[in-house]
C-alpha cells in the first residue's frame, strides 16, 4: 500500500513553513490549486481564497513570515482515496511578538495524481483573534431568539 498523499503533503507544507523549503511543497501542490483559509483576512492578510499554484506558494511564504509550527496533534482524521478531513491542534509562536499561538483547524483536501488539487481550511477564529489582541474578547449575552 502506498502512503496517503495528506501525509506527504503535511510534511512538506511545514517544512515550507519552518524551514522555507517550498520546492517540496510547490512538487505536491497542482497548477491550478483551489485553495481558501477562512478567518478574518482583515487581521491576517494570508487568509482568504487563492487560486493557482504561484498564489499559494505566496501565501506559505507570508505565513512563514509570521509564525513557526512547533507541534500539531491530529484529534480527528478521515481518509478517502484522493480526499482527507481532519480535525488538528496547532502550537505556534508568532515570530513578531514571540507569543505561543494556539489554535484548531478543520480542513478537508482534495488530491489528484498526488497532488493538492483543493483545500478548504476552517480556523477557530475567536480563540485566534483573542490570542493575537491578547486579551479576552467579551460579547454581549443573548438573551432569546424569541
Amino acid at each position: 500500500m502506498t502512503e496517503h498523499s495528506l501525509w506527504r503533503f503535511s510534511r512538506a507544507l511545514h517544512r515550507a513553513i519552518n524551514e522555507r523549503r517550498q520546492e517540496e511543497v510547490a512538487d505536491l501542490i497542482d497548477e491550478e490549486v483551489d485553495w481558501a483559509i477562512h478567518g478574518p483576512v482583515e487581521m491576517f492578510p494570508f487568509l482568504g481564497a487563492r487560486r493557482g499554484k504561484a498564489a499559494v506558494l505566496e501565501v506559505l511564504r507570508q505565513i512563514a513570515d509570521n509564525v513557526r509550527v512547533h507541534r500539531f496533534d491530529r484529534e480527528t482524521i478521515m481518509l478517502g482515496v484522493d480526499s482527507a478531513a481532519s480535525m488538528l491542534r496547532y502550537s505556534l509562536t508568532a515570530l513578531d511578538s514571540n507569543k505561543p499561538i494556539s489554535l484548531r483547524i478543520a480542513h478537508f483536501a482534495q488530491f489528484k495524481a498526488g497532488r493538492l488539487l483543493s483545500i478548504r481550511i476552517l480556523i477557530d477564529t475567536f480563540e485566534l483573534v483573542e490570542q493575537a489582541l491578547g486579551r479576552s474578547i467579551h460579547l454581549p449575552k443573548m438573551n432569546s431568539f424569541a
